[in-house]
């Protein structure tokens, strides 16, 4: 077919490149070429079901045992047309003997053909068998005669055109199961994936409400000891005589409040017989005074000279 020259490299080392780096990983290329080879083939079916829709509409209806019959002589002129390709390529390739063996096959078709198309002459009438019957190729969408010769049937079956589309439809399959059984891998590697997600997710839930529990004991264990603890100490203080270190260090603390306040007490007692001396002192001076202005008196009312020498007076001024 002229589709022109392919804008893509082809190259033998890239290819082994890539063959190689595909088995570590997948990068679905097939899958690209698949819809590439898919396209020329969904083109090759649509121009098959015009061609049969037109041949339909030209030809001479006929009954169904006659297209049986014409069938029969299709299907061994295909087959005539592919043993004589491939002892063609066999001859060319330097095998002889099996290329021989082809053509004795060829032969047997031949003699199988002259016999359909006996059948196929006797049940029509020989206007109608003169006319040319053409058969659309189901592979590569071509016309063929039923009375096409062998030369005819060999160039067919044995041209590029042909050959072409087999391969691409072998090629085809080959890709579609690849890449099928790529799809399922992917899919059970997801499925794997969210296993193993989902695993680990139970697990940290787990974890998590065992740490909770954990947590939980122990804050009730704990608050069981201390209520136990509280309890025991309730008891001890309640019925069971002190302890002796205990007795001691409280004893000492006892003592050393006992001096505190001790030390305290005398302090303000210091303090308090200051002033109160003090106060006495005031009052013995007052009372001094007072004794000397009524000797004072009593003198200068008695006439008494109230001459007093200078030591008395400073003697009772101290």
């Amino acid at each position: 077919m002229d589709l022109g020259e392919c804008l893509k490299v082809h190259d033998l080392a890239l290819r082994a490149d890539y063959e190689i780096a595909s088995k570590k990983q997948d990068f679905f290329f097939e899958l690209d070429a698949m819809d590439h080879l898919q396209s020329f083939i969904s083109d090759c079916d649509r121009r098959t079901d015009i061609a049969k829709k037109r041949l339909a509409d030209t030809q001479e209806e006929i009954s169904a045992e006659v297209a049986a019959k014409a069938e029969r002589v299709h299907e061994l002129n295909e087959e005539i047309g592919k043993l004589l390709a491939k002892a063609e390529q066999l001859g060319a390739e330097g095998n002889v003997e099996e290329s021989q063996t082809v053509m004795d096959e060829v032969e047997k078709t031949r003699i199988q053909k002259r016999e359909a198309e006996e059948i196929y002459r006797n049940s029509m009438p020989a206007s109608s068998f003169q006319q040319q019957k053409l058969r659309v190729c189901e592979v590569c969408s071509a016309y063929l005669g039923l009375h096409d010769n062998d030369r005819r049937l060999a160039d067919h079956f044995g041209g590029k055109l042909h050959l072409g589309f087999i391969e691409i439809r072998e090629k085809l399959d080959v890709l579609k199961r690849l890449v099928a059984e790529k799809k399922e891998r992917r899919n059970q590697d997801r499925l794997k994936r969210r296993e193993e997600r989902d695993r680990e997710e139970r697990d940290k839930l787990k974890k998590r409400s065992r740490s909770r529990e954990r947590r939980k004991r122990q804050s009730r264990s704990s608050s069981r000891d201390r209520k136990r603890k509280t309890r025991s100490r309730s008891r001890e203080t309640h019925h069971r005589p002190k302890s002796h270190s205990g007795s001691r260090s409280r004893s000492r603390s006892h003592h050393r409040s006992r001096d505190r306040s001790r030390d305290r007490s005398s302090k303000a007692k210091s303090s308090r017989d200051k002033e109160r001396s003090s106060k006495d002192r005031v009052s013995r001076d007052h009372s001094r005074d007072r004794e000397r202005k009524h000797k004072r008196n009593n003198e200068s009312t008695n006439g008494k000279p109230e001459s007093r020498s200078s030591e008395e007076l400073e003697a009772g001024e101290i």
